[in-house]
């Protein structure tokens, strides 16, 4: 049962994640107030919310790094891409990086399922394309192993 709520409670915090760094991205509202605003308006008991200020923190603090190593798998420019594939792949590449418990299929599975949730009509086939790049590039190891 535990096992179930911390999938439960990483999920929301991806959820949150991903809302959070977008309205910072639309905004360009300091990380600080932006998690602020949303611990005070969700409920503490819906999501992880030590994962999500790690993910918000860490993406943010990481983004020039993180755009570095999509950017060479790109078709376009970097400022081209919908923004909240962006975030998306911004996020999926920080947790591919940083959070090696994880494992890269999660990763990708909640990734693609944002992108199906709040991105473009075909985004999560973009999103699934550069992070299973990616998770081929730096988890090679968990890829060949599986």
């Amino acid at each position: 049962m535990a096992d179930k709520q911390l999938i439960k409670g990483r999920r929301n915090a991806r959820k949150l994640a991903l809302q959070a760094l977008y309205q910072r991205l639309l905004s360009n509202a300091p990380v600080t107030d932006v998690e602020a605003e949303f611990k005070a308006i969700h409920p503490a008991d819906k999501a992880d919310f030590d994962y999500f200020s790690k993910l918000i923190h860490g993406v943010t603090d990481t983004e020039s790094k993180l755009d570095d190593v999509i950017a060479p798998l790109l078709d376009r420019k970097l400022e081209d891409i919908n923004p909240i594939e962006l975030v998306i792949l911004r996020l999926g590449t920080y947790e591919l990086t940083e959070v090696r418990e994880t494992p890269y299929r999660v990763i990708l599975d909640e990734s693609i399922n944002l992108a199906k949730t709040f991105g473009s009509k075909d985004g999560h086939r973009y999103v699934n394309g550069i992070l299973h790049a990616l998770a081929k590039q730096l988890r090679a190891g968990e890829i060949d192993v599986t």
